[in-house]
């Protein structure tokens, strides 16, 4: 499992020595990760020299390379309050004698930091396993991983070993979301409505707080409302509304079909995407 570690400055280093980082040069730097067994994370140190820039990490030097970096899906990671998220970071890149291991740091707003390290499955593929929440266990003390303030846009560095006993440090290789997760709720009434008769759509707009392990409102954000006839599978937008400082939604349409209402979030830099399941009104004559 991965674990949520200390900022970089606070942590120790020692260790050993690599090869070029992908994209950034400059003066030595600590640097800690933690060291996986069965892809359980006990914390360890290594120390990583940058040195001369390359194309791609090891280029310079011709030693291991790391190619490029997928988070999950491609997508963003969203976090609730309730559960764990568990995505993997796939590493790719070449050795003449091939990969062996790999150390990946994640590294977000704030000083969010995640560190986890596995056997390579392949010469050129390496996959490691994170384990992220925002909820403390049934029944336990212990620091919960995420806080609001670790929002964002996080970036991916990898430390690859090679079966020859070469490695290369790449920074910076990838980058993804993790985000708090949304919610929305719909109602829209009345229902049956006349025909030219208007109707009132109100919702709810909430986001996992990560400090207080709840969900709460999502104040000031445009959500649109959006309508499917009941013969189609599209939704079309009608309206854009604005929550209240409670998250709240609220505005009326005038009723001329027969179909369904739902409110959609498109998400922001800190908090992912969310759609109200439809509600539907019957219009009559």
């Amino acid at each position: 499992m991965s674990r949520f570690a200390a900022p970089l400055g606070d942590r120790p280093s020692g260790g050993r020595v690599t090869a070029a980082p992908i994209a950034t040069a400059g003066a030595p730097q600590d640097k800690s990760v933690g060291r996986a067994t069965s892809r359980g994370v006990v914390l360890g140190t290594v120390a990583v020299l940058l040195t001369a820039v390359g194309a791609s990490a090891g280029a310079a030097t011709g030693g291991p390379e790391v190619s490029g970096v997928i988070v999950g899906s491609g997508q963003d990671v969203i976090v609730g309050v309730t559960h764990n998220v568990v995505f993997p970071v796939t590493v790719s890149g070449s050795d003449d004698s091939g990969l062996s291991f790999v150390d990946v740091d994640l590294k977000g707003p704030n000083g969010g930091f995640y560190t986890t390290d596995a056997y390579c499955e392949s010469a050129t593929v390496c996959t490691t396993v994170f384990t992220v929440n925002a909820h403390p266990a049934p029944g336990s003390d212990d620091p919960v991983d995420l806080a609001n303030a670790h929002a964002g846009t996080w970036s991916v560095d990898v430390l690859a070993d090679a079966n020859d006993g070469d490695s290369v440090f790449a920074q910076g290789v990838g980058s993804f979301g993790l985000k708090r997760a949304a919610q929305l709720t719909v109602n829209a009434s009345p229902e049956p409505v006349v025909k030219g008769a208007r109707i009132t759509v109100t919702g709810k707009l909430v986001r996992a707080n990560w400090d207080t392990y709840r969900y709460a409102g999502y104040a000031g954000q445009t959500v649109k409302l959006q309508f499917r006839p009941k013969d189609s599978t599209t939704y079309a937008t009608v309206a854009a509304v604005k929550t209240s400082n409670t998250g709240t939604l609220h505005t009326t349409v005038k009723a001329v079909k027969d179909g369904y209402w739902r409110w959609n979030f498109t998400g922001t830099t800190t908090t992912g995407p969310a759609k109200a399941t439809g509600d539907y009104v019957d219009v009559r004559p």
